[in-house]
């Protein structure tokens, strides 16, 4: 990883300023290096967003746009960001989960406390950055970052990419992509989908909900996919 991009959304100068003390003690201690954006308010991050950070580092309790709300905004474009939040009160941290927050830290904040989320996202971050892959398209190649990959569907004789960047379409079948796709944490739930686990957010009834969508899982196909999800969260926590 080259620069890890943080921003901070904090609407108190103080802790603007224990943050981003924090930051470059980490990056001190780290080696990371790190670029370091500060926005004010919730609105001021969530109106022109645009996918460009890997941190946020995210004050709950906001004057104009509070920190979940901001989130959700946020939610709509990336889903792959880690969020944490900051806040007075853990009861607003548990509502984080609904946003897919990685973490929260408790006012005041520690350094350790700090030093020790923050890595904890500083790896995971690493861990998927690793991977990319290349697929053929049409008139030529196309390289993605495996992380930025939802889902695969099988259409006819094509193959759909469901990304962050919008679909690409590639002529190849679910077979033949299946085995290297399932090494990369891809799982089949049925004919038709390979799903990336890690935008796996949750199983209801029979549908994997997968970066917002109801995607259906075959009967035959449900006590696997769930043993690998089981699995692949329990690395992760």
């Amino acid at each position: 990883m080259t620069m890890l991009r943080i921003a901070i959304v904090e609407d108190e100068e103080n802790y603007i300023s224990v943050l981003k003390d924090y930051l470059e003690r980490y990056k001190q201690e780290s080696g990371e290096q790190i670029e370091v954006t500060v926005y004010h308010d919730g609105d001021e991050i969530a109106a022109f967003y645009r996918a460009q950070f890997d941190i946020i580092l995210m004050d709950i309790e906001m004057k104009f746009i509070d920190g979940m709300t901001a989130a959700e905004e946020i939610r709509k474009v990336d889903s792959s960001v880690f969020i944490i939040f900051i806040t007075n009160a853990p009861q607003y941290a548990i509502r984080g989960y609904e946003v897919g927050a990685l973490d929260y830290i408790l006012k005041p904040v520690s350094y350790f406390t700090f030093s020790q989320k923050l890595g904890r996202a500083v790896s995971k971050l690493k861990k998927r950055s690793e991977k990319w892959i290349t697929i053929s398209v049409k008139g030529g190649v196309m390289r993605m970052a495996l992380s930025d990959i939802y889902y695969i569907e099988s259409e006819g004789h094509s193959l759909i990419y469901h990304t962050k960047e919008g679909p690409a379409v590639s002529s190849a079948t679910l077979k033949s992509v299946e085995t290297i796709m399932e090494k990369m944490e891809f799982v089949r739930i049925n004919k038709c989908y390979l799903v990336n686990l890690e935008h796996v957010d949750g199983v209801k009834e029979k549908y994997a909900i997968v970066h917002g969508e109801n995607l259906l899982i075959s009967r035959s196909r449900m006590k696997p996919f769930m043993q690998e999800l089981t699995r692949y969260w329990g690395e992760r926590s």
